[in-house]
C-alpha cells in the first residue's frame, strides 16, 4: 500500500530527503540462496550453529514473528516458540521453522548491489547500516514526482538484487525515517512538505526517532502517548527528564529537523557491478565488460582526486556463488590503464566459467589535490592476494566474517 499526504508550504526544509530500509534483510538474503525458504519461518542467529541452540536472533521473517519470534532472542527461546523440523515430535507444535546461521558475507555482497543502485539514483547517499541508507534527492525528485520515484527504486532493488526494501520520503531525516517503518513490509509511504507534524500526530510515541522503548515507557509515564502529545508538550521537562535528547525528540514529533544528508567520512572504496541478462561463458564479452567498468570506476577516483593501491574484481557464478581477486601495489596510484589491466588479468582465472554479474573495484583509498602517481613511481611490483572479507575491507564499517569454501567480499562497494 502506498500512502501519499499532500502538503502546504509551512516552512519546512526545503530537501526531499529518502530513506530505504531493507525488509528483514538477513532472512531476504538467505532466501535468494535457498528460494524454498520463502514463505516459511526462517530465523537467522548471530552466533548460531546448523543444529546448536547457542546464539540469539539476529534477524526473524515475519512469519517467524507470528509466532513470538523476535530479534535478540535467545536461540532456546525462539525454538520453544518456533521448533526446528527435525525436533518436533508428534504431540508438539504443528508449525515448525527454518533456522540458518549469520553470513555476514554474503549479506554484505548483496548490501553491495544495493548500494550500488542508490549510488546510481542520488548524488548523496549517507549508508547507515547494512540495509538502510538515506538519500537525498531534493536536486532530482520535486514533490509530484516522489511517489513514482519511489516505486520505481524499489522495482529496481527488487528487479535487480532480489530482495525487498521499504521506502520513506520526507522533507527531514527523521520523517523520512518514520515514513519507511510506517507500511513495512513492502512499503512506501510519501509525506510532502508541510504535512510532517500532521503525519506524525497519530502516531505511538514510540515511533517518533530516537524514542526507545525503555524513552517510551518513561514519556507515558509523563502522559504522553502519542507523537502529537509528544509535540504538544512543555519542553522544559523533557530536557529536565532526557537532557537535550528531550529537546531533540521534542523537535522531530513537531516535524522540526534541519539535518542534512551527508555522507560518514569518505569512501573506503569505488567500484560498479553489471549483471548479464543471462549467465555467459563468453570470455569476449565478460573481458568487454570488465574494460567498461575499470573505465568508470578509474573515472569516478579521479572526480574525487583519490588514489588507490588495491584493484579487485567481483565475479558471481550461478547461483549466487560470490568469488573476489585482487592485487595490491607497493604505493597509492590514479592509473586508468593499469586498473583496466590488472582486472582483466585477474578475470583470466574465470575465463571458463559461467558467469551471472562482475564487478571491478579500486580501494586503499587515499585523498589528495597533488600531483597523481604512476606504477612508474614504485620499483617493487603488485601483489597478487585473493581475500576474505576481513583482509579486503581495509578497514571497513562491517563486522568481518569468512564464507566457507570461497572468497567473498562483503563490502564490495
Amino acid at each position: 500500500m502506498k500512502e501519499r499526504l499532500p502538503g502546504v508550504d509551512d516552512g519546512s526544509p526545503d530537501q526531499v530527503v529518502c530513506h530505504v530500509d531493507m525488509d528483514c534483510f538477513y532472512a531476504a538474503c538467505e532466501r535468494l540462496r535457498e528460494p524454498e525458504l520463502r514463505g516459511e519461518p526462517l530465523v537467522v542467529g548471530m552466533g548460531y550453529e546448523s543444529g546448536e541452540t547457542h546464539g540469539a536472533v539476529a534477524t526473524a521473517s515475519y512469519e517467524a514473528r507470528e509466532f513470538g519470534v523476535e530479534s535478540a532472542m535467545p536461540i532456546t527461546e525462539a525454538l520453544e516458540l518456533l521448533p526446528r523440523e527435525a525436533e518436533a515430535s508428534e504431540s508438539g507444535p504443528e508449525q515448525t521453522g527454518f533456522y540458518r546461521p549469520v553470513d555476514l558475507d554474503f549479506y554484505e555482497s548483496v548490501a553491495a548491489d544495493v548500494k550500488e543502485i542508490l549510488r546510481t539514483t542520488a548524488d548523496t547517499v549517507r549508508e547507515v547500516s547494512i540495509d538502510e541508507a538515506y538519500l537525498d534527492v531534493t536536486d532530482a525528485v520535486d514533490w509530484d514526482e516522489a511517489e513514482a520515484f519511489g516505486d520505481h527504486l524499489k522495482t529496481r532493488i527488487e528487479e535487480e538484487v532480489g530482495v525487498v526494501a521499504s521506502v520513506g520520503i520526507a522533507p527531514t531525516m527523521s520523517a523520512a525515517k518514520i515514513a519507511s517503518d510506517h507500511d513495512k513490509p513492502d512499503g512506501l509511504t510519501v509525506v510532502e512538505s508541510g504535512t510532517v507534524r500532521e503525519f506524525l500526530a497519530p502516531l505511538d510515541v514510540a515511533a517518533v526517532h530516537n524514542v526507545g522503548p525503555v524513552t517510551a515507557r518513561e514519556l507515558r509515564e509523563m502522559s504522553i502517548e502519542t507523537a502529537g502529545d509528544l509535540a504538544a508538550a512543555d519542553p522544559e521537562p523533557l530536557v529536565e527528564r532526557f537532557g537535550e535528547r528531550g529537546r531533540t525528540i521534542w523537535d522531530f514529533a513537531r516535524g522540526e529537523d534541519d539535518r542534512a544528508v551527508e555522507p560518514v567520512g569518505e569512501p573506503k572504496s569505488f567500484s560498479r557491478e553489471s549483471a548479464f541478462t543471462e549467465a555467459t561463458d563468453d570470455p569476449e564479452r565478460k573481458r568487454d565488460r570488465v574494460r567498461a567498468l575499470a573505465s568508470d570506476v578509474a573515472e569516478r577516483a579521479t572526480r574525487r582526486n583519490a588514489l588507490y593501491q588495491t584493484i579487485g574484481i567481483k565475479v558471481v557464478t550461478p547461483p549466487f556463488s560470490i568469488q573476489t581477486r585482487a592485487e595490491s601495489l607497493p604505493g597509492p596510484v590514479e592509473d586508468s590503464d593499469l586498473v583496466e589491466e590488472i582486472a582483466l588479468d585477474l578475470l583470466s582465472e574465470f575465463a571458463d566459467d559461467d558467469v551471472r554479474k562482475l564487478g571491478v573495484r579500486v580501494s586503499n583509498l587515499s585523498f589528495s589535490t597533488a600531483d597523481q602517481a604512476t606504477l612508474d613511481g614504485f620499483e617493487d611490483g603488485p601483489t597478487r592476494t585473493d581475500r576474505s572479507l576481513s583482509e579486503f575491507a581495509d578497514g571497513g564499517d562491517t563486522d568481518d566474517a569468512t564464507v566457507t569454501g570461497q572468497t567473498s567480499l562483503g563490502d564490495f562497494e
